[in-house]
């Protein structure tokens, strides 16, 4: 059996059971309705399970501001002027103590109902990962359900100072909440906040303007930004022990691993101090990190991140690649660029914040993102995500209300997926069961095949400069050696794949003709495997090859 390989299943839990057709732009829950975290059930996580998926990734489950009132079960209710879109953004978390009502069947017994589909996804064979938001809150954050002892954020802070270490907000002294918009908007009684706080996408004013996260605020973590960024850490931030306690009260709800929102945005020497803590208690926890800035990367694995999203290299360069913005050959220096952390890198073609490949702003049909996936997902040992109605080709070309017509799957609004919807209604298309198809061998062919967990890759881009819109490589373990080919191009192609002696001598490989097959198509060929020659290929438009060689002995370096 393979090594492990960490494929993640994000699921964006309002949307994800949802069978309403309604689709009302702007539309409240009682319209549009909303998936619950019962609609996860047994059998939909074997399907999920299915793909190859080791972790899920339940977005949006803490308690976050919305426009719907739940006032009746005793949790007040916020202002619309400070909530995006009907449902309300899941990043601006109200109660990191708390499960959103929204999910829940009966809300009284929400949290309940968290805990039985963590049981259920862990009976299911796969690890829980939801989100740790720990940059900014909701303006109005006031937790109603943290432990007893444990002070909210907010709570003890000095108002009258801009920045003080031992404060969990920043503050604008004598200063109103005054952003672009109407105060009111709609509500009888305007939204009132003095002193101001900081804006959580770094804002130290009292006016964040339009495009700005004006519905949070930003978490003080010791860092004095009136004064250039002074770090203030000794002693210990209160901010830093609150959000620790945070961690370790989910950990201890046998939640597996945190997904931490714009984690770059908060200090690493926290993050040190934060992920040390929880493993003390919790030693298998898993801490995935998204960090935009290359040159911040290996400070926040040394700071105690498993993996850390590559967005800025591999996302950037796999969808020009796709787009026919740049070459296959790209990609080589995409992963070249982090080799040295390769096996912390997160690859994906599609998160929440990420336009969908089939959308009509991307590639207009997820087929041409199957040479990506094979690529993303075969070329390295590290882990791969992907987002619920990628396998079917969700295009998320809906204009669903806050959330606009953007190309993404709404994270505002209350609304249900096409994709997601007809797959359950077994009224897929073609195109979209043949995709679903191809997803399920590609991370098979990730999860299961030793060439791919445990074993050697060697670009071979370098002899292939022939191949402008082709990427090829290979992996090897032990006596399996795998050559992979993915073509970008909207056109069926007949490639001669060049095989440097380097190859072979670096690998292992012996000199004969042997007997391939492809796992994708399950078509045989036969390759004469010699140095310094070429294997014939033939590749559909955006298709791909996986073949699969077996020697009798193998020699591994």
């Amino acid at each position: 059996m393979a090594s492990h390989k960490v494929i993640i299943y994000q699921i964006f839990t309002r949307l994800f059971g949802n069978r309403n057709t309604t689709r009302q732009e702007n539309g409240t829950i009682a319209e549009n309705g909303c998936g619950k975290m019962n609609d996860v059930t047994d059998a939909a996580l074997k399907q999920i399970a299915q793909l190859g998926t080791t972790h899920v990734w339940f977005t949006g489950v803490l308690r976050h501001a919305t426009n719907t009132d739940y006032s009746h079960f005793g949790i007040p209710r916020n202002h619309p002027a400070v909530v995006k879109g009907e449902a309300g953004s899941p990043y601006a978390v109200m109660d990191y103590y708390d499960i959103d009502p929204d999910l829940a069947v009966d809300v009284n017994q929400r949290m309940a109902e968290f805990e039985q589909l963590v049981s259920r996804t862990h009976k299911a064979g796969m690890k829980v990962v939801i989100d740790f938001v720990p940059n900014h809150v909701a303006r109005e954050y006031h937790s109603l359900c943290k432990p007893k002892g444990v002070k909210d954020l907010g709570q003890g802070d000095d108002p009258q100072q801009g920045f003080s270490p031992q404060n969990n907000f920043y503050y604008c002294p004598g200063q109103s909440f005054a952003p672009y918009f109407d105060l009111y908007h709609g509500a009888p009684e305007p939204y009132l906040e003095e002193p101001a706080k900081a804006t959580g996408n770094d804002v130290f004013s009292n006016a964040p303007g339009r495009n700005d996260w004006y519905e949070t605020v930003k978490l003080n973590y010791g860092v004095d930004y009136y004064a250039g960024r002074v770090g203030h850490f000794d002693p210990v931030p209160s901010t830093w022990k609150k959000m620790t306690d945070i961690l370790l009260f989910w950990a201890g709800k046998q939640v597996d691993a945190f997904r931490c929102d714009m984690a770059e945005m908060v200090p690493a020497e926290f993050w040190a101090y934060a992920t040390a803590k929880v493993r003390k208690k919790f030693p298998d926890i898993r801490f995935i990190g998204e960090v935009y800035n290359p040159a911040e990367y290996r400070h926040y694995i040394a700071s105690g991140f498993d993996y850390l999203y590559d967005k800025v290299g591999m996302y950037d360069t796999m969808r020009a690649v796709i787009c026919h913005q740049a070459p296959a050959s790209a990609i080589t220096g995409a992963w070249q660029a982090t080799d040295d952390i390769r096996d912390h890198m997160l690859y994906f073609l599609e998160n929440h914040d990420e336009q969908r490949v089939a959308s009509a702003f991307f590639a207009g049909n997820g087929l041409k993102g199957i040479p990506g996936l094979v690529a993303s997902a075969l070329m390295q040992q590290n882990p791969f995500m992907l987002y619920f109605g990628e396998e079917y080709g969700e295009r998320g070309m809906d204009k669903e209300g806050f959330s606009g017509h953007d190309g993404r799957t709404t994270i505002f609004d209350y609304w249900s997926v096409d994709t997601i919807c007809r797959a359950a209604w077994k009224s897929l298309s073609d195109d979209e069961q043949l995709i679903y198809d191809l997803h399920k061998k590609v991370l098979k062919i990730a999860t299961t095949e030793n060439a791919v967990c445990e074993g050697f890759f060697f670009d071979l881009m370098y002899v292939n400069g022939h191949l402008d819109r082709q990427y090829v490589f290979l992996r090897k373990a032990d006596n399996e050696l795998l050559l992979v080919a993915a073509n970008f191009d909207d056109r069926a192609v007949s490639i001669a794949v060049n095989l440097p002696a380097h190859a072979f001598d670096f690998l292992g490989i012996p000199e004969k003709k042997i007997s391939a097959t492809d796992l994708l198509s399950g078509k045989k060929q036969n390759v004469l495997l010699q140095k310094d020659s070429c294997v014939a290929l033939q590749l559909e438009a955006n298709g791909c090859c996986v073949l699969k060689m077996k020697f009798s002995a193998a020699k591994k370096k």
